[in-house]
């Protein structure tokens, strides 16, 4: 089966070299591969102590990122080496203060696994939630180098736990510990013999509570904002913006929308009324009813403004982020697929979130929610998922 993986790889990197003639995420995600191995190995080299963090994408990341702090804390002589496969984490990561070394993640080949394992000599592995690579788990397993999956959260119906999937599920016996968000996942592993697990929760939990004592200087939203009640909106897809227009909601309340992709903007523009934040004016930001947030990476900030909060994507694969708006204490809406994901069934059963199917069932929410007060329970709520990232750090 290790073959055909293989196979598999190697018509990935031929599709997404096809792929990146159409599309920029793919361009520059094989633009990154070149003499990304060299690039490594030059920045790294002679050093000692390598700890390898990996994660997929920005979601990925933030659950990592409390997790990082607390182990720079603990071995201030170790050095972290963070790697991305997406674009959309890279490129708002690379300059941060946090890991020492920020790179694509090179791919999945039998070549480059053995490279980082033999060359970059991390001292350990650690990769966040689903980050699955047959290749890399091989080799630094031969290498003896100890692997590490955190916040990781299963389902039945994922493959390892397929017939079809089983021959997957003997590598990841290979991993010296996952710390799981719930026992749920822990059961599903050991029903495949995998039983060096440790149910810790969710990281991210600490990351946003972080993330929301952190200073914010926008003085061109709080103008814009003018006293007004407020809606965020965060990444948003093209049906949620429907559900918003068609809501009429900005009679009532000014919407901040941070679109999960900004290569829709123009579209956004023809909600009536709407300005973009880097077209903002101090003079005259409070007269919009729609503000626009056009710039990457501030969104788990802007929550701390709205009275209520949207998240978007429930119309598509799934819905993204609730907990960045939860550590605000505000009420959530988002669309109806969410039910892979954990914490947005928690949040409806405590009557903190509801899911709308239209801009009918979006107006009654709100309605509902301006009567509503679930700062109390919300407070218990994020006071009682709190620790994740210490339980971790303490045994990696």
């Amino acid at each position: 089966m290790r073959i055909i993986y293989n196979i598999f790889i190697f018509f990935y990197r031929i599709g997404i070299r096809v792929y990146s003639l159409f599309n920029e995420k793919a361009n520059e995600i094989v633009i990154s591969q070149k003499k990304l191995l060299k690039d490594i190995y030059s920045e790294t080299k002679g050093e000692k102590n390598i700890v390898w963090f990996h994660s997929s994408s920005l979601g990925e990341y933030e659950q990592g990122k409390s997790v990082m702090l607390l182990y720079k804390e603990k071995n201030p002589t170790h050095k972290i080496l963070l790697t991305f496969y997406s674009p959309s984490g890279y490129n708002i990561i690379r300059n941060n203060t946090i890991a020492d070394w920020v790179f694509y993640m090179p791919h999945d080949t039998k070549k480059n696994a053995t490279f980082i394992a033999d060359k970059i000599k991390p001292i350990k592995a650690i990769f966040i939630k689903y980050e699955f690579w047959y290749n890399y788990i091989q080799e630094l397993y031969k290498h003896k180098i100890p692997i590490y999956f955190i916040s990781s959260i299963f389902r039945d119906d994922q493959y390892f736990f397929k017939i079809y999937g089983r021959w997957f599920s003997k590598q990841l016996q290979k991993v010296n510990c996952f710390f799981v968000q719930d026992i749920e996942s822990s059961k599903l592993l050991e029903s495949i013999n995998i039983y060096q697990t440790k149910v810790t929760g969710d990281s991210r939990f600490d990351t946003v509570l972080s993330n929301s004592t952190e200073k914010i200087t926008e003085e061109d939203i709080e103008l814009f904002i003018n006293n007004q009640k407020i809606i965020v909106a965060g990444s948003t897809w093209g049906k949620d913006l429907q559900i918003l227009k068609d809501s009429k909601i900005t009679s009532e309340y000014k919407l901040i929308i941070a679109p999960h992709e900004l290569n829709h903007l123009e579209e956004i523009l023809k909600l009536e009324n709407s300005i973009l934040l880097s077209n903002l004016k101090k003079k005259d930001s409070s007269k919009y009813q729609v503000l626009i947030i056009d710039k990457i990476g501030i969104l788990s900030k802007i929550y701390r403004y709205a009275d209520i909060a949207y998240i978007g994507g429930g119309f598509g694969k799934g819905i993204h982020n609730t907990l960045e708006a939860v550590v605000y204490k505000v009420p959530v809406l988002f669309g109806p697929n969410y039910h892979k994901f954990r914490e947005p069934k928690e949040l409806i059963s405590l009557g903190i979130a509801q899911s709308i199917n239209c801009s009918e069932d979006f107006l009654k929410a709100v309605k509902h929610f301006e009567i509503t007060n679930i700062k109390e329970i919300s407070t218990n709520y994020i006071n009682s998922k709190k620790g994740s990232a210490h339980k971790i750090t303490e045994s990696i």
